[in-house]
């Protein structure tokens, strides 16, 4: 039920509200506050229009308010199945997509099943096609795709959707064997500034990527998901800590540390031959605990000596999913970002499906999904880096007869989606938002707004994407933090200060960012896709008809 409103039928007072059967199918309901006058359902309407329904005991027209988009219409059918689809599909990328080097691979598969061909920085780009689709992967924890229009000349502009692949997490130190108490646990890292006490009594795995020595001896790297719950972080009893729900403190290097198992199962599982033996494989048991590089081992199918190294990730065992009375939200880890990765990516395969469109593109369009945004982007392939200035220069170098400034010249007929998430307007604490700027759930992407370049959004960038979503029904939200509170940031203003690109900031909003378990609307997936796509269809229409820089 939506809240009640109630309206006049004549002389007789009439309660309204809105019914949602799931999954997602609203209906318009009025309901006489008499006895015995019934209820009379209604096809979705448009707000406060009034549908007569025949015999109503009296009443000749019931209101029938419904939850609309900002076009003050109901969602089409087609609109729902798709929310449905595209949320369906986002909860098993989310699932999948346990760290950077999982979402990285996940992403290649969507686009290989579009038509995207790998290559390689370390190889000449000569062989680049007009109305080609590429993609390249640096680190194996960032991503670039990109689709090149089939009138592409060198000059021509870039439509890019900038995004980050890494979330906040714990991660395994390079020297990870902790015993305390007759426990092992799993010495950890804090990457980025997460909500950690969410953390607490979770059901914990590891994932991440191994180096293994192959037969050969070459190196292979592999990725890992221990889907089992095998790391625990527990809470201390409220009778050893009788104030902490006055306030709850915690040491980030003594109580954020996972136990694993107990020190005598450990023992008992190598003398069992179950696990290593301390002295077969020195160097790593050394710093890692012999049944961890066992478990390790087993999942990939491998002999643990083979294992060199690895790179491990806590994460929570407990799956994505839609949830909510009427399935509107999701409840999932990593939204921060994952959320504008699944977007991004899905809005460029969209676009290159129509092959008469692509074909007739003068510029390039493409997704640019860093790693290492949480802590900064300094890294060789955070967005800090040369990466988005050298895709521009090495795409627009790869055609023939390249004029010698036309890298330059790309750059200023480019623009840059920096999509990231947003605060979605908290109902327990509306107080931390500006009253004019606070983005709902499923109300659509918000612009990201910030005078002091905490956004990289202006007025020219900003009214791009206002008339893109204008143009085409797509909902669009404004966001601009308070006076008196800090504003977080995004690749966008590196991004901008790095290549001089225009850019606006973009995102969907959300709740509980950066705990373990994140909420975003299910509608606004779709929204974000279809913005994006249009991004990539429109943009240079709209740029060519705006005075300003000629």
């Amino acid at each position: 039920l939506c809240p009640g409103v109630r309206f006049m039928s004549g002389k007789f007072p009439v309660l309204s509200f809105s019914l949602l059967s799931a999954p997602f199918r609203p209906f318009s309901c009025g309901v006489s506050r008499f006895a015995g006058r019934g209820v009379c359902l209604a096809r979705p309407s448009k707000t406060l229009r009034s549908w007569s329904r025949g015999n109503t005991r009296g009443f000749s027209h019931i209101w029938a308010p419904v939850m609309a988009k900002s076009s003050d219409t109901a969602p089409s059918r087609e609109d729902l199945i798709m929310f449905q689809q595209s949320g369906r599909e986002f909860v098993d990328f989310l699932n999948a997509s346990v760290t950077p080097f999982h979402v990285v691979e996940e992403v290649k598969k969507l686009l290989e099943a579009a038509g995207f061909t790998h290559i390689s920085e370390k190889q000449s780009w000569d062989t680049l096609k007009l109305g080609g689709k590429y993609f390249f992967t640096r680190n194996l924890s960032t991503l670039v795709a990109f689709a090149v229009g089939g009138r592409y000349t060198p000059g021509n502009g870039f439509k890019l959707v900038g995004a980050h692949t890494d979330s906040p997490c714990l991660k395994a130190k390079p020297v990870s064997s902790l015993k305390k108490e007759g426990f092992l646990e799993v010495d950890v890292e804090l990457y980025g500034g997460g909500l950690w006490y969410t953390w607490f009594d979770r059901d914990l795995t590891l994932a991440g990527r191994v180096i293994i020595r192959t037969a050969g001896g070459r190196f292979d790297t592999r990725l890992v998901h221990l889907k089992k719950p095998m790391l625990r972080i527990p809470s201390l009893a409220i009778h050893l800590d009788p104030e902490v729900n006055e306030a709850f403190k915690f040491n980030k290097q003594n109580h954020l540390q996972p136990v694993l198992c107990s020190a005598v199962k450990a023992e008992l599982q190598a003398v069992s031959g179950s696990s290593v033996t301390p002295s077969a494989n020195s160097a790593m048991e050394k710093k890692h605990h012999p049944v961890l590089l066992t478990a390790l081992a087993k999942e990939l199918n491998v002999d643990p000596l083979s294992i060199i190294d690895f790179e491990l990730l806590l994460t929570d065992t407990q799956p994505s999913t839609i949830g909510g009375l009427f399935e509107e939200f999701v409840y999932s880890p990593r939204l921060d970002n994952l959320i504008s990765t699944f977007c991004s990516t899905k809005a460029l395969i969209a676009s290159c499906e129509d092959d008469e469109q692509l074909q007739a593109d003068t510029d390039t369009r493409a997704i640019v999904l860093f790693d290492h945004e949480e802590v900064g982007s300094d890294s060789s392939h955070g967005a800090g880096s040369p990466l988005l200035a050298e895709l521009m220069s090495r795409l627009t170098q790869s055609q023939q007869s390249c004029p010698a400034d036309a890298a330059e010249v790309a750059l200023r007929k480019s623009f840059l989606i920096s999509a990231d998430a947003s605060h979605g307007i908290h109902p327990n604490y509306p107080e931390k938002h500006e009253s004019l700027h606070a983005p709902h759930l499923n109300k659509g992407p918000a612009i990201k707004t910030n005078v002091n370049q905490r956004y990289a959004t202006n007025g020219l960038t900003g009214f791009i994407i206002r008339e893109l979503a204008a143009r085409n029904g797509i909902p669009i939200q404004e966001f601009s933090v308070r006076n008196d509170m800090r504003c977080g940031s995004t690749i966008g203003p590196i991004c901008a200060t790095r290549t001089g690109v225009r850019t606006v900031d973009i995102g969907n909003p959300m709740w509980s960012m950066h705990s373990i378990r994140e909420t975003c609307g299910v509608e606004d997936i779709t929204h974000c896709i279809k913005l994006m796509k249009v991004f990539f269809e429109q943009f240079r229409e709209i740029d060519d008809s705006l005075s300003a820089d000629q």
